[in-house]
């Protein structure tokens, strides 16, 4: 059964229940910085098997890891190079993913698709900032809709899909922009794009050449 929360009855007290399930490995439905996110506490490998059921999501896409504090990174990471570290001077916290090299046995692999590395965005906006605090963890974010469908911005089409598969929802209204994130790679001092978001390659290049493709 799910339980729902309305924006305007969230308190301390929800806020605590909420993040206790995150930290747990409770599937919760909240918004993020672009879209919904259905998230759990990313160090707990079965609570992220979960995410990839309910989505319908294809093991082979990795998941996104949202960070509330960049002292979280320091534990997750291998190094981060000049680059990387002037996109997250310049970016964060904004609508900007890097992937990074994970430290080893840092996070379930399945986070990663069984790759070396680890997709990271640091996120000041609340609710979600606050339960990742409260929580301690760092959380696991793909939109919250079905693999497939439309992105999830409109709270009913939310309700309508997740409602009884996940197990909580704080409903805060339709989310007007559907931008997701850009999400970037660092390769030899230049600039993946993997995909172009709401940062667009021009303010990218100010930071480092982009790799053309």
């Amino acid at each position: 059964m799910t339980k729902y929360f309305e924006k305007d009855k969230m308190n301390d007290a929800s806020y605590q229940e909420v993040a206790i399930a995150i930290k747990e490995g409770k599937l919760v439905v909240f918004p993020t910085d672009t879209v919904y996110g259905i998230g759990t506490n990313a160090y707990d490998e079965q609570a992220c098997e979960k995410i990839y059921e309910v989505k319908g999501r294809p093991m082979y896409k990795p998941l996104v890891v949202l960070i509330s504090d960049i002292s979280m990174l320091k534990k997750m990471v291998k190094n981060v190079t000049p680059v990387e570290q002037k996109l997250i001077d310049t970016f964060w916290p904004e609508s900007l993913t890097i992937k990074f090299l994970k430290k080893e046995n840092s996070f379930p692999n399945i986070i990663s698709a069984n790759d070396e590395y680890i997709r990271v965005r640091l996120t000041k906006k609340d609710p979600i900032h606050r339960l990742i605090e409260e929580a301690g963890v760092p959380v696991v974010a793909p939109s919250a809709n079905i693999s497939g469908s439309e992105t999830g911005t409109k709270i009913n089409n939310i309700i309508n899909e997740l409602g009884n598969k996940v197990d909580y929802i704080l409903n805060y209204g339709d989310i007007e922009s559907d931008i997701v994130s850009t999400i970037v790679q660092v390769e030899d001092e230049k600039i993946d794009i993997i995909r172009e978001g709401k940062i667009k390659k021009k303010q990218l290049s100010k930071i480092a050449p982009i790799i053309e493709k």
